[in-house]
């Protein structure tokens, strides 16, 4: 395979759905080997539409680049209540990408 799988943890917010299925929010990413461009993403949010948001957020992005990118728009487009911990679970998987890059 060209591809690799991280995937990053996080802490949910109290009082939102998906904190009603789990209390920790977590993020999954494919990503290209030689490029490191996130190929496919998904996460625990509780709606079909805000994983299916986020995952089109993230698609298309180089970590090989860095995270500034990634999470500018995730802060410009995402404006849930678990904005915050998708962010640090994509912290969380950048860091278990950096590990096997």
């Amino acid at each position: 395979m060209n591809t690799i799988f991280v995937a990053g943890h996080s802490k949910l917010p109290t009082g939102i759905a998906a904190n009603h299925i789990s209390e920790s929010l977590t993020l999954t990413l494919e990503i290209d080997k030689k490029y490191g461009v996130i190929v496919d993403a998904s996460c625990t949010l509780a709606t079909d539409h805000g994983r299916e948001y986020v995952k089109n957020l993230l698609k298309g992005y180089s970590l090989k680049e860095g995270l500034d990118e990634p999470l500018k728009q995730l802060e410009n487009g995402y404006r849930g209540k678990a904005g915050n911990a998708i962010a640090a679970a994509l912290k969380d998987s950048y860091k278990q990408y950096q590990m096997h890059d």
